[in-house]
């Protein structure tokens, strides 16, 4: 059985993201899909959601994504996804250079925090499907000369996820511990988004 076996819709899923962990999850798991961007203001949202758990945060952001690619295609199926690190009541974004990815490395330095991530499922002005789910990662101490070398051999990529890390790839060697669903830490809670388009009808049951 191939994974076009598997799938009923009648057209690929929109995915509001051009994260390339999100579209390889995809892949994997045999959904078809295609990506776009979608145009918000996340840093301006992640100000104004700022008093709210990092987990809201990220349940918000994911359903703005969500409900705007979902509005210019209102025949669509759309997933919107995203992630909120917090550390002892800090939250971080995505870092927006390498001197930002520095920082961030360096906090999570020898520390615990956890990783919120959210889905949202919308078609037109409606949120047919929601959820979050976290993990919780501890970072080995990392020296200032490990941390310039990891961001020299990632370079630019280090700008594509929050705690400048990809676990998927070098990132793992930033960890001593990691407690939670691997598809929470790449930014798709994937088993929950299978689990509604199985419900929805989109996948074989």
């Amino acid at each position: 059985m191939t994974s076009a076996n598997l799938w009923r819709g009648k057209r690929p899923i929109l995915l509001a993201s051009k994260s390339a962990a999100r579209r390889a999850l995809l892949v994997a798991a045999g959904i078809p899909f295609e990506a776009i961007a979608a145009e918000i203001d996340e840093r301006g949202l992640e100000t104004r959601l700022r008093e709210e758990a990092a987990g809201t945060t990220a349940a918000h952001l994911a359903r703005a994504k969500a409900l705007v690619v979902a509005a210019a295609n209102p025949d669509r199926l759309v997933v919107g996804a995203d992630q909120v690190l917090a550390l002892d009541g800090e939250t971080f974004a995505k870092p927006g250079n390498l001197s930002e990815a520095k920082a961030q490395l360096e906090c999570l330095s020898g520390r615990s925090h956890v990783l919120h991530s959210a889905v949202a499922v919308a078609r037109a002005a409606q949120v047919l499907f929601e959820t979050a789910d976290s993990a919780t990662l501890t970072c080995r101490v990392l020296s200032a000369d490990f941390i310039e070398r990891y961001l020299a051999a990632v370079g630019e990529r280090a700008l594509d996820s929050v705690g400048a890390y990809q676990i998927e790839a070098l990132g793992i060697q930033l960890f001593e511990r990691i407690e939670g669903d691997q598809t929470t830490i790449l930014g798709l809670p994937l088993l929950p988004l299978l689990a509604f388009l199985r419900r929805e009808g989109s996948l074989v049951g």
